[in-house]
C-alpha cells in the first residue's frame, strides 16, 4: 500500500463526497457489477450512473475491464487503504489534541480566569 499524494487524496475524497458514488462503492464492495446492475437501485439513467463511475475511476477507487460483451466494474481495494490510513492519522492527531485539552483542564481548578 503506497501513500497517496495530496492531489490523489483530494480527488478520492471529492469522489466520496457524493452519496450516490458512496452507494456505488458499497455495492462494489460486495463484488463486481456492470453499469446496468449498479444502476438498478437508482432512479437515474445509465448515462448518469456511468458519469458517477467515471469520477470513481478517475479517483482510482474503481477499475473497469472488458469481459466479452460485459464491462464489469470492480472496487480498487488497494486505493481504499491509503484513505483509511490518512483518516486514522488525522483521528489520532485530533485525539491527541483533545487529550492535551483534557489534561490542561484537569490541572486547572476552574476558579480562576485563564489568560
Amino acid at each position: 500500500m503506497s501513500a497517496m499524494t495530496d492531489e490523489e487524496l483530494d480527488q478520492a475524497f471529492l469522489a466520496l463526497a457524493d452519496p450516490t458514488r458512496r452507494s456505488l462503492l458499497a455495492r462494489l464492495a460486495l463484488g463486481d457489477a456492470t453499469v446496468g446492475e449498479l444502476a438498478a437501485p437508482f432512479a437515474m439513467s445509465l448515462q448518469a450512473v456511468s458519469k458517477h463511475l467515471t469520477v470513481l475511476e478517475q479517483a482510482k477507487l474503481i477499475t473497469r475491464r472488458r469481459d466479452a460483451q460485459r464491462r464489469p466494474c470492480s472496487l480498487n481495494r488497494e486505493a481504499i487503504g491509503p484513505l483509511v490510513d490518512w483518516l486514522d492519522a488525522y483521528r489520532r492527531r485530533t485525539e491527541e489534541r483533545f487529550q492535551r485539552i483534557d489534561d490542561l483542564l484537569a490541572r486547572t481548578d476552574g476558579s480562576s480566569p485563564t489568560p
